[in-house]
């Protein structure tokens, strides 16, 4: 009977030593991240980006492509309007592009490796293997880490990441406000190491024109070749809270960083007299001969957030020479302007700015003392402007101004 037992128990041993062999434990997976980022050539990730930060989730098709040693294409589609935006990178610097438009706006920035997006490989990796405290878990098919966020704003504190037991790509991200409520979630579709790409598919001016060659198509079309892809770019604005871009059909780049604004035949109107103590415009030209179209009504569109001890002060609808634009006028803790306006087409000149991700879209952060945070949305141009407002402030109330409508 002991002899019985005691081969139970061996059995028993036996058993869960071969259960055991081949699982790994944080550190060896860790480990094999180093490796994987280390001998990483390419990748090409498509999938689903859902921003719970309004009353109602959004939804963006997200693509990305990546080859070595800094070229980056992201194209960033709102599901809901099939409209897109690409972000750029190559050897000429980062580039936010608006196929539909024409027109492009480069920044002398390190982007993303000062400033990472959830749904780039590297920061992931990075949020892992930085963070000695991470929790991990083995699943069936996924090796899930919990880790501290590391997105430049104190909305996100943690995140869990599921990757692929086969290959460690990634299968979708979770990232958590301090009240463990999920602001951001992304679901990868496919992934894929390796990833061969046509020869100028990180190219500016390519980019620009794939949507002109090939019509209304989304940059997320399966079918094509990553250097034949298409994209509807939502209108992405510049960050003088005083200038919008040059007109459609240019031809060129407008620099972000030294304000040369590059390209033939810009049309030049006066931009709208923004926000209570904004930097006023530069080089602006005078207008040509060309009457501007009169600018849609939009109502106005406010924000669902403001930060504690701060209220609305007034709202006015400024209509002059054609132009329907908005201002908001926020007072308390923070004081600051918000400046709505479909813009027209004018000359440029850019004050020194740098790219920020705005989850949605990206925008673009000018001044020193006085900042002023741009984006577009729909076709809207929204700047909010402040001397004392924290920029983390600034992404909290663009992000709650997503998919409101005008009153």
């Amino acid at each position: 009977m002991r002899r019985i037992s005691w081969m139970l128990a061996m059995v028993l041993v036996l058993s869960a030593l071969l259960a055991a062999c081949g699982k790994k434990d944080a550190a060896a997976v860790v480990k094999d991240l180093n490796e994987v980022v280390g001998e990483m050539e390419s990748y090409q990730g498509a999938g689903v980006m859902t921003l719970h930060t309004g009353e109602t989730p959004q939804q963006y098709k997200v693509e990305v492509w990546h080859q070595k040693p800094s070229y980056y294409r992201i194209a960033l589609t709102n599901a809901k309007k099939d409209v897109t935006q690409i972000v750029l990178r190559n050897d000429e610097g980062v580039f936010v592009l608006t196929p539909s438009q024409n027109k492009s706006f480069r920044f002398q920035s390190d982007w993303p490796d000062n400033q990472g997006q959830v749904y780039l490989y590297e920061t992931l990796i990075r949020s892992i293997t930085g963070d000695t405290t991470r929790q991990f878990a083995d699943e069936k098919e996924s090796y899930v880490f919990d880790v501290a966020a590391n997105y430049n704003t104190h909305a996100l504190v943690r995140q869990k990441i599921w990757l692929n037991k086969s290959d460690y790509a990634p299968k979708q991200v979770e990232v958590s406000d301090s009240n463990a409520n999920v602001v951001v979630d992304v679901k990868f579709d496919s992934f894929k190491f390796g990833a061969e790409f046509g020869k100028d598919a990180f190219d500016m001016q390519r980019n620009m024109t794939a949507a002109t060659e090939e019509g209304n198509k989304t940059g997320t079309d399966a079918g094509a070749a990553p250097a034949e892809k298409t994209d509807d770019a939502g209108a992405q604005q510049p960050a003088n809270p005083q200038a919008a871009p040059g007109s459609e059909g240019t031809e060129g780049a407008v620099d972000g960083q030294t304000g040369v604004s590059e390209g033939t035949n810009q049309q030049g109107t006066q931009g709208a007299e923004g926000s209570e103590g904004a930097a006023s415009g530069q080089g602006t030209e005078e207008p040509t001969a060309a009457e501007p179209q009169e600018a849609d009504s939009f109502g106005v569109i406010q924000p669902t957030y403001a930060p504690e001890g701060v209220k609305l002060k007034d709202d006015q609808i400024l209509e002059e020479s054609g132009d329907y634009s908005v201002l908001l006028r926020y007072e308390g803790t923070y004081n600051y302007t918000i400046f709505e306006a479909r813009p027209q087409d004018r000359a440029v000149s850019l004050a020194p700015s740098r790219l920020v991700d705005l989850g949605f879209t990206a925008g673009m952060i000018s001044g020193d003392a006085l900042q002023t945070l741009t984006w577009t949305s729909d076709g809207v141009e929204y700047r909010i402007t402040s001397a004392d407002l924290p920029e983390n402030e600034m992404v909290r109330i663009a992000t709650s101004m997503q998919e409101e409508s005008g009153k």
